[in-house]
């Protein structure tokens, strides 16, 4: 068994505020999403200006949020948040997922291209191939937090999580940040130059990103309020099932389009 690390959620604190190493790398992983993003269109010339990816990303950034939390009430948690409505704009309560922030800043990239006459698909590949940085990043802030913590096992490397009692248990959250995040990474990046299907580095994410999340979710510890909502499967696997599904037929669509 390896000790769980004493690390404080939160950097700063100042009376009631605090600056909290999740929130940090929500924006670490923006940040380089950002960075990556211009630097993808400076080496390939694409002669796209520097206003609009700011304008994109201000969006973005909202559209994630907004779904992010959204989509955590209306999947995880809805009968609490129908109990306490104003729960729902407790963002420092937690409680926050992925699919949903997926979603949302689907949404938002549409809105923004057909407003500004964009081409989608080309801006979804430019950043979609950046979003597992901000994954892992997030990941590593749920360990950090002792959050989704995985389930028990008897592995040499097991922890004992706060609050996930006195069983070691898998830390299921750096599978994740490893495998959504660096691996995830380094595929698409690796990729990129190779396809030349528009759309199609944003259906190999939902692919790859729908397996990895799917296989992984049985080390990880169902989430209480919920359990198992389809025979041995969670939620979060039923949600992944459905990206594979839509990573697939966009591939297959983009195929026979070509």
């Amino acid at each position: 068994m390896i000790p769980y690390p004493d690390i404080r959620p939160y950097i700063v604190r100042i009376g009631p505020l605090e600056v909290r190493w999740y929130g940090l790398m929500y924006l670490l992983g923006f940040l380089a999403s950002y960075l990556l993003v211009n630097r993808q269109i400076r080496r390939r010339r694409l002669g796209i200006e520097r206003k609009v990816v700011d304008d994109l990303y201000f969006y973005l950034i909202l559209g994630l949020i907004v779904g992010a939390r959204l989509g955590y009430v209306l999947f995880y948690n809805l009968s609490e948040y129908l109990r306490n409505p104003l729960e729902v704009f407790a963002l420092w309560h937690g409680g926050m997922s992925f699919h949903g922030g997926l979603t949302g800043a689907i949404l938002a990239g549409v809105w923004v291209c057909r407003r500004k006459g964009l081409d989608f698909w080309l801006f979804s590949d430019l950043v979609i191939v950046t979003a597992p940085i901000g994954l892992g990043l997030g990941r590593i802030g749920n360990f950090i937090n002792g959050e989704l913590y995985g389930r028990v096992t008897d592995l040499p490397w097991g922890m004992v999580f706060p609050g996930g009692g006195d069983l070691p248990r898998h830390p299921s959250q750096l599978y994740e940040a490893f495998f959504e995040g660096l691996v995830l990474f380094t595929v698409l990046w690796l990729l990129k130059e190779r396809v030349s299907m528009r759309g199609g580095m944003t259906a190999l994410f939902l692919l790859l990103y729908g397996v990895m999340r799917f296989l992984i979710e049985f080390f990880r510890e169902p989430d209480p309020q919920l359990g198992f909502v389809l025979a041995f499967l969670t939620m979060g696997q039923v949600l992944s099932l459905g990206m594979i599904a839509a990573g697939a037929s966009l591939l297959l669509f983009l195929y026979r389009r070509r």
